[in-house]
C-alpha cells in the first residue's frame, strides 16, 4: 500500500543498507569471574600440554581441573541465576528468564521440509476438518435450533465513531512494538515518529472505519512454523503450530475497532461472563480458581463432583464466517459496522516463511485471524451460546479460550448421573457440528471417562462416557 512503501522508502533514505562485520558473541555473564577466567586458563594450558605429549599423569591433572572448573561454572551459574529472580520484579521478564532455564533451544530446522509444504499441511488440515461439516449440518446460521444467541432490542451498533489525533497516538504509543516482516519500517521506530505522520494514520484508519472497508494490505499474514516441543521430530509437519504474524499498523486499526465494539458488548452484557480469556482483569488463574472452588465447596457440603474438560482441533481456524457475521447482526451490530466485520474476516491470506523462503499465497475462507487483536474478540462471541447447552442439563461450565471446563456436583447416591453426562455430551457435540467445530477426541474422549469423588475418603468410580468420531 502506498502509505506503507513511501515509509519504507523514506527509511532507505535516510538510513541506507550498509554492511557490517559481525562481531564476537558476548562472554555469558556468569564467566565474568576472576577465579572462573584463572581456572580455565589454566585448564585450557593443561589440556594442551596432554594432547602434545600424551602422558597419563598430564591427562589425570586435565581431569582434575576439568571437574573443578565444571564444578565452579554450575555454582557460578547458580549464583547469578539466584541473584537475577530474587531482584526482578517485572513478571514478563521472571517468566521470560524461567523459560529461558527449563526450555532448552529449539533444534535447527529441518532442511527435508519446504515453505509449501507446510503451508499445505496447515491449509490441509483445516480443510479436512470444514469439509466434515459440508453436507451433515445446516446450511444456514438461522437454521440451526442450537444457535441462541443473546440478543439486543433497540438497541444497535451501527457504525464506528472516528478517531481525533490524540487517539491514534494513544492507540499507537501505548501498544507493544511487535515487529513483523510485513511492517514497513520497524514498529519501535514508526512509535517514535508517530506525533510526525499521525495525521496520515488517523486518515488511514478513519477511512477504513467509516467506510466499512477493512485495507486490503493488512489482511496479509506470514506464518512462521513452531515445533510444538522441543523432543518432537523437527522433520514431520504435524509437530508444527503456525505463528502468525500481521502488520502493527494491522493491529492498530483493529484496536481502534475492538474499543469500540467491546463497550457495547460490555454494556448490553453480550460477553460470556464465565470466560476467563482475552477479558481485562482475567486470566488462567480466575478461571483455574472459579472452578476449584466450585468443587470445594461441593465436597464440603459432602457431594461428589464430575470435571470434564473440552478440547477442540485448530478451532480458531474454522469458525464459519457466515454463522459469525449472523451471530453479530442478532447481537446488534449492524449497517456499516457489520460491512466493515464483512470485510475483515474475508479476503484473507498468508504465506509460510521457512529456511530464508517464502511460499506461495494460501486464501483462508474460514476462520478468525490468528494472532490477531479482534480474533480472540471474535471467538468468544462466536461460542456464547455453547454455555446455554451446558447450563440446560444442569452443569456449570468455565472458559478460557477454546478451552471449557464443565462440572457437575451431586449426591454421591444419585444413580442418573451417568445418563444426564452422556446426554449433555451429546448435545455439546451437536452443538460443535452446528458450529464447524471439532472436538479433539484424543485429549476430550480421554479427561471425560473418569469420574472423581472430591471427598478424599472415597475410592473413584468410573463412569462408561465415551465420544467417537460419528459423535463429533
Amino acid at each position: 500500500y502506498s502509505f506503507g512503501s513511501t515509509l519504507s522508502s523514506c527509511l532507505d533514505d535516510l538510513c541506507p543498507q550498509t554492511s557490517r562485520a559481525i562481531k564476537p558473541s558476548k562472554p555469558q555473564p556468569w564467566l565474568k569471574n576472576d577465579t572462573l577466567r584463572e581456572l580455565r586458563s589454566k585448564l585450557r594450558a593443561a589440556e594442551r600440554k596432554w594432547q602434545k605429549k600424551q602422558n597419563q599423569t598430564d591427562l589425570k591433572n586435565y581431569q582434575l581441573l576439568l571437574a573443578s572448573f565444571s564444578a565452579s561454572l554450575t555454582a557460578a551459574k547458580a549464583e547469578f541465576y539466584h541473584k537475577k529472580i530474587s531482584s526482578l520484579t517485572d513478571s514478563r521478564k521472571l517468566f521470560a528468564t524461567f523459560k529461558t532455564l527449563l526450555n532448552p533451544p529449539p533444534p535447527p530446522q529441518a532442511t527435508c521440509l519446504t515453505a509449501e509444504a507446510l503451508a499445505s499441511f496447515f491449509t490441509g488440515k483445516v480443510a479436512a476438518i470444514s469439509s466434515q461439516f459440508t453436507d451433515a449440518t445446516c446450511s444456514s446460521p438461522t437454521s440451526c435450533s442450537a444457535a441462541r444467541y443473546p440478543s439486543t432490542e433497540g438497541v444497535a451498533f451501527s457504525s464506528f465513531a472516528p478517531l481525533t489525533e490524540n487517539e491514534t497516538l494513544a492507540l499507537l504509543t501505548r501498544s507493544r512494538p511487535t515487529t513483523c516482516p510485513l511492517d514497513p519500517i520497524p514498529s519501535d521506530l514508526l512509535q517514535t515518529i508517530a506525533p510526525a505522520i499521525i495525521s496520515a494514520i488517523t486518515h488511514t484508519i478513519n477511512a477504513s472505519l467509516t467506510s466499512g472497508v477493512f485495507p486490503t494490505a493488512f489482511k496479509q499474514a506470514q506464518v512462521t512454523p513452531l515445533l510444538k516441543k522441543p523432543s518432537l521430530n523437527p522433520a514431520q509437519v504435524d509437530n508444527y503450530r503456525p505463528v502468525s504474524l500481521l502488520p502493527f499498523l494491522s493491529k492498530t486499526l483493529e484496536r481502534a475497532a475492538l474499543n469500540q465494539v467491546s463497550g457495547f458488548l460490555t454494556q448490553n452484557d453480550l460477553l460470556d461472563q464465565n470466560q476467563s480469556g482475552f477479558k481485562k482483569g482475567h486470566s488462567t488463574e480466575t478461571a483455574l480458581l472459579s472452578v476449584t472452588e466450585a468443587l470445594k465447596t461441593a465436597r464440603a457440603a459432602g457431594q461428589s463432583s464430575v470435571l470434564i474438560l473440552l478440547d477442540l482441533s485448530a478451532a480458531f481456524d474454522t469458525v464459519n464466517h457466515d454463522f459469525l457475521l449472523t451471530i453479530l447482526s442478532n447481537m446488534g451490530i449492524s449497517d456499516n459496522a457489520l460491512s466493515w466485520f464483512r470485510s475483515y474476516l474475508t479476503g484473507r491470506s498468508f504465506r509460510v516463511s521457512w529456511q530464508g523462503r517464502l511460499s506461495p499465497a494460501h486464501s483462508l475462507s474460514t476462520g478468525v485471524p490468528q494472532g490477531s487483536v479482534l480474533g480472540p474478540l471474535l471467538f468468544s462471541i462466536y461460542t456464547t451460546s455453547l454455555g446455554r447447552v451446558i447450563h440446560s442439563h444442569g452443569f456449570s461450565y468455565h472458559c478460557f479460550a477454546d478451552d471449557t471446563q464443565l462440572y457437575l456436583s451431586f449426591s454421591p447416591d444419585d444413580h442418573s448421573i451417568s445418563a444426564r453426562i452422556s446426554q449433555c455430551l451429546s448435545d455439546i457435540s451437536a452443538w460443535m457440528k452446528e458450529h464447524h467445530l471439532q472436538l479433539n477426541l484424543s485429549k476430550t474422549g480421554h479427561t471425560s471417562k473418569t469420574f472423581y469423588s472430591t471427598q478424599l475418603c472415597h475410592k473413584p468410580s468410573t463412569l462408561s462416557l465415551s465420544l467417537t468420531d460419528k459423535d463429533c
